[in-house]
């Protein structure tokens, strides 16, 4: 197609990104809904009702950004957090070890989604200067048979956290509270003095981590989908 040749509507269509419509609005609503019972079940100690809605939040996430055109490494991203949901639901180390295995499976996804774009050299040195401070200072409090892997898991979540900021300012606040919600559990399992509601403060962090890495990277990366689909329909035209 030349490029004074009026645009046919199918093209035009093509080139246009999907907002999602009525289903994109219905899902963000249902993951709204279900974030409060779950966080209202936690200030109310009502087990069952966090047991409940717990397992539905990274799905209805994940149906979400799929109708706003994800890439598969965010939904491979959240979906990996589900694992980890599931898996610390149960109350066993050989759980914990699991979870933590599925978060860290996802904050690789994050890394490669995020690619090489430019980051904060000064916000890298503060990331590095609370990852050192925070291992060191739980290290003799964890036990011993967690404190490699929870330090391994650290330099992979801090990294995360770090590289999040290069889609933007959203996406950058996701990563921070990422790594708050996991000190929050790392300062549980060495048994330091915990805030009223502990697991409410963990979850409250966690969902809005996800949410803003979600969202920040859907329009972050928006642009960059918009204009290989125009020059995929320039080509095809």
């Amino acid at each position: 197609m030349s490029a004074t040749e009026p645009r046919t509507p199918s093209s035009a269509a093509r080139t246009a990104p999907s907002g999602g419509g009525l289903a994109s609005r219905v899902l963000l609503g249902a993951f709204a809904a279900a974030t409060a019972v779950d966080l209202g079940s936690l200030l109310a100690g009502w087990h069952l009702g966090h047991v409940l809605a717990k397992p539905l939040l990274m799905p209805l996430l994940v149906a979400y950004v799929i109708t706003r055109g994800a890439p598969r490494l965010l939904i491979a991203a959240l979906l990996f957090g589900w694992g980890g949901d599931l898996a610390l639901l149960f109350d066993a180390d050989p759980a914990f070890l699991v979870g933590m295995g599925s978060f860290a499976a996802g904050h690789v996804c994050y890394l490669v989604l995020f690619g090489r774009r430019g980051t904060s050299l000064l916000l890298g040195g503060a990331y590095a200067v609370a990852l050192i401070g925070t291992v060191s200072l739980l290290w003799g409090d964890l036990p011993a048979d967690l404190r490699i892997p929870v330090a391994g898991y650290s330099l992979l979540l801090t990294a995360m956290a770090f590289r999040s900021s290069a889609l933007g300012w959203r996406a950058g606040l996701g990563g921070a509270l990422f790594l708050l919600s996991d000190t929050l559990i790392a300062t549980g399992v060495a048994h330091w003095p915990q805030l009223p509601c502990p697991d409410f403060w963990i979850m409250a962090t966690y969902l809005a981590a996800q949410y803003l890495l979600a969202t920040g990277a859907l329009a972050a990366l928006a642009p960059l989908r918009g204009s290989r689909r125009t020059v995929g329909a320039v080509i095809q035209d």
